[in-house]
């Protein structure tokens, strides 16, 4: 995959979960049902040639609900915090 393909979004041809019911990747709450959902949805994902090229998508557009790239709704806000750009604590450390 190039950068352009990334930007242009073409790697989504190559997804895995094109294959799957989508209603998988959006499990409600955490319930025993839930996390055996999540866990399906993430089997999906490591098996995918183009999960990191997914993950760096949502992350990019922030997107909130869902699994994405191998990312829980959890996991994305935790990275986006570490990189500075979640809940606002980057501008905090910036104004510092």
């Amino acid at each position: 995959m190039t950068p352009t393909a990334h930007a242009a979004g073409t790697w989504l041809r190559y997804a895995a979960c094109r294959e799957v019911d989508p209603e998988l990747f959006f499990p409600v709450g955490n319930t025993p049902d839930a996390i055996v959902q999540t866990n399906e949805a993430l089997a999906v994902c490591h098996r995918c040639p183009v999960m990191e090229l997914c993950a760096e998508w949502a992350l990019e557009r922030r997107v909130e609900h869902g699994i994405w790239g191998g990312l829980t709704e959890a996991q994305r806000r935790t990275a986006l915090r570490k990189r500075g750009r979640g809940t606002g604590t980057g501008r905090k450390k910036a104004m510092a």
